[in-house]
């Protein structure tokens, strides 16, 4: 039998923690300025795409696993710290160049598989995602939860990250914004590679 109020429960659960800003909603907003409006909306498939590996090992529980292991949990943990750096430093290195608003093709954009490649990098590296997805695994959705309800819970976390991400990437090329964004690229583009500096600072010194 379907339960609907555990789907319920973790769907808000999931939209909250999706909504608050952290890795993913910096990196959405920064591929989408930086490039287009198409590599924000790839970038946010490579989001959902590593939601779905994260469902993966939660299921498969190796999220038992990692919660009981410091090794394993340190490794990724650091991993994702050193791709923030990364990301965050060639930002500040990098020199954007101007975007066109116009509906023609950008010079400088990158290739949808990129764009999704830094999407599901950015999301599966991300040790806030991993213990998020050991909490709900571990402390909401029971052992016992038949297959049906875990394969409609696995669907609506991919298609909210995916959906949302894409949102966020949509309002964010608006014309107006755009125009705002090309006359201050370069101040925006340090900030981004800041923001990205601080999140993975902040996740290699926190306990």
């Amino acid at each position: 039998m379907t339960d609907f109020s555990l789907i319920a429960s973790v769907t808000l659960i999931h939209l909250l923690a999706v909504i608050s800003p952290g890795p993913d909603f910096f990196m959405a907003l920064k591929n989408s300025l930086t490039y287009s409006r198409k590599t924000g909306v790839f970038t946010a498939v490579g989001f959902g795409l590593g939601i779905a590996v994260h469902i993966f090992y939660s299921l498969a529980g190796l999220a038992l696993l990692i919660s009981k292991s410091i090794v394993i949990f340190s490794i990724i943990k650091y991993l994702g710290v050193a791709y923030l750096l990364y990301i965050g430093i060639m930002s500040f290195i990098n020199t954007p160049t101007a975007i066109s608003i116009e509906n023609k093709t950008h010079l400088n954009d990158i290739s949808p598989l990129k764009a999704i490649r830094i999407g599901f990098l950015t999301n599966v590296l991300n040790p806030k995602a991993t213990l998020f997805f050991l909490s709900l695994f571990s402390l909401v959705i029971r052992p016992d939860t038949p297959n049906v309800t875990m394969l409609i819970i696995s669907i609506i976390l991919i298609v909210n990250t995916t959906l949302w991400f894409s949102l966020v990437a949509v309002f964010f090329t608006q014309k107006r914004i755009r125009i705002y964004y090309n006359r201050y690229q370069k101040v925006f583009s340090k900030i981004f590679g800041g923001v990205l500096i601080a999140i993975g600072l902040k996740i290699a010194f926190s306990e």
